[in-house]
């Protein structure tokens, strides 16, 4: 095994000759690390992977996200992301999500936290989907008076000013049980 210090973002590897391990991601044809540790290769599995005693929470495919929306345009949502599977995450990490294929007016609006699972990590880009019921909207603000809402179907009232919008809202819309968790 062959072992040198590498810091985030450095090359490990090419992807030709090993695939990304624990604490490394793949970038177009080049695996790079995602914490500062020493490389380890291993030739029978093929694996190159970084040894670290500091471990950041990347999303692994399938992971349950929770976060913030940060942008909105017009096929896709970056969302920050600030839990991971019931964890709190302390490094800022973004994800996009792309929504031109969900016939909504309104996906999700800016400042909505949502729920969405990981699909795919392509060239250093962290991919999620909200495609499923429970996957969505979890709590919104009126985007005309910043009032609570309510659920109403598939959309959300304001109680102040009675305005409705549509979004993609999840099956656990209004609950809060991830913000008990560590």
């Amino acid at each position: 095994m062959n072992e040198t210090q590498k810091i985030p973002g450095e090359r490990v590897a090419s992807i030709e000759e090993y695939l990304p391990g624990e604490n490394t991601f793949e970038d177009n044809d080049v695996i790079r690390a995602t914490t500062i540790g020493n490389i380890k290769l291993d030739s029978t599995e093929r694996l190159a992977a970084i040894n670290s005693q500091t471990q950041i929470t990347v999303p692994k495919v399938g992971d349950i996200i929770i976060g913030v929306v940060e942008a909105n345009l017009p096929s896709m949502i970056a969302i920050m992301i600030k839990f991971v599977n019931g964890k709190k995450v302390v490094a800022d990490l973004e994800c996009v999500c792309v929504t031109r294929h969900i016939r909504k007016k309104n996906i999700a609006l800016a400042q909505d936290v949502v729920k969405a699972e990981i699909i795919s990590h392509i060239n250093g880009t962290i991919h999620a989907s909200i495609d499923s019921e429970e996957l969505g909207v979890l709590f919104t603000k009126c985007r005309k008076c910043f009032g609570t809402v309510v659920k109403m179907r598939d959309a959300v009232k304001c109680k102040d000013c009675t305005w409705i919008d549509d979004r993609k809202l999840s099956s656990d819309f209004g609950k809060s049980e991830f913000m008990n968790q560590n």
